[in-house]
């Protein structure tokens, strides 16, 4: 499974981040404080990631960023919440792949369609997942895993934050590109599935970066490969799923900036500006890149035809795995 077009989107926002911008301002935007909604709570990744990029955006714009935390219901509260905003570009969501896709995919009868009610105005960044076993799993790589799999069909098991999430089918479709069955554990949250993987009460896991990391540091996790096509500099040594045995299954999380739909083109060409610009501050990419993330930066454009194709590359997999909205 390979995110389409990631090498592209990378290279090319990361270009425009680099050049000046030529637009004229929006007449009268901002002239308040902007408020960047994150459906999750404080302290997670994406709660982390959104406060970096709002204080470069809160220079670039003359108006402070703020950022208000909406939870509940997978980003159904933030989605209706921003999508019901006035369309002025001072109510905007801060979404990653479960708000924007994952979620609607789930919904049987959706209560907004969020393709019609929102629009993207840059993808900030992918963040690629890790494959982790705890130590008492007798896997040392990725193959050894698949083919624990395969002589134990059913009984080896991975731990997901819910039905539906990136981690649930990140392992649905490692197990099933392995050729095997594994067992799903779901849990309410991303803390509690990893705590049962590190206590050893769950087998393995794909997740991202930043929660993983001081467990595979200590050696309480043992990461087998990174599901991504090229490495990470934060654990160099590790390969990538290509190098260790199946190519292609590249599972990635990302962070992008939306809008309400109708707000004025005038409005999103200074907001993806914003985003661009604050992302090209080295101190801002420099905390940015700390969190595990690939860098982005796309014009809205970019994240349009990106957030087509994810919808492309997600519906299918949400289906396949019999996954609904709780």
């Amino acid at each position: 499974m390979q995110a389409p077009s990631r090498r592209s989107l990378l290279a090319a926002g990361l270009a425009a981040a680099s050049r000046p911008a030529l637009a004229q301002p929006a007449a009268g935007f901002p002239n308040r404080p902007v408020r960047l909604v994150v459906p999750a709570a404080p302290g997670g990744s994406a709660d982390i990631v959104a406060r970096i990029l709002a204080q470069g955006m809160t220079e670039r714009l003359g108006q402070q960023v703020v950022i208000e935390n909406r939870a509940g219901a997978g980003g159904l509260v933030a989605s209706e919440f921003v999508a019901n905003a006035p369309p002025d570009g001072h109510i905007l969501a801060f979404f990653t792949l479960s708000a924007a896709v994952l979620n609607d995919a789930l919904q049987e009868r959706p209560p907004i369609d969020i393709r019609r009610a929102l629009k993207p105005v840059s993808i900030v960044g992918t963040l690629p997942q890790l494959i982790v076993v705890n130590p008492s799993v007798p896997a040392r790589t990725l193959r050894d895993l698949m083919d624990l799999m395969r002589s134990r069909p059913g009984r080896v098991t991975y731990a997901s934050s819910g039905p539906g999430t990136i981690l649930h089918l990140g392992g649905h479709m490692l197990a099933m590109q392995a050729g095997a069955t594994a067992e799903h554990i779901p849990y309410r949250g991303a803390g509690p599935a990893l705590s049962d993987v590190v206590a050893g009460n769950v087998n393995f896991m794909v997740e991202g970066f930043p929660s993983l990391l001081p467990f595979i540091r200590t050696g309480q996790l043992r990461a087998l490969a990174l599901a991504a096509p090229t490495r990470n500099a934060n654990l160099p040594d590790l390969p990538t799923t290509d190098e260790a045995g199946l190519p292609g299954f590249h599972v990635a999380n990302w962070h992008a900036v939306f809008a309400p739909a109708a707000t004025p083109p005038a409005v999103m060409t200074q907001l993806e500006t914003a985003v661009r610009e604050a992302m090209a501050v080295p101190a801002v990419r420099t905390r940015l890149t700390e969190t595990g993330l690939d860098l982005v930066g796309s014009t809205a454009a970019e994240a349009a035809t990106f957030w087509d194709e994810q919808f492309r590359l997600w519906v299918p997999v949400v289906r396949a795995s019999g996954a609904k909205a709780e």
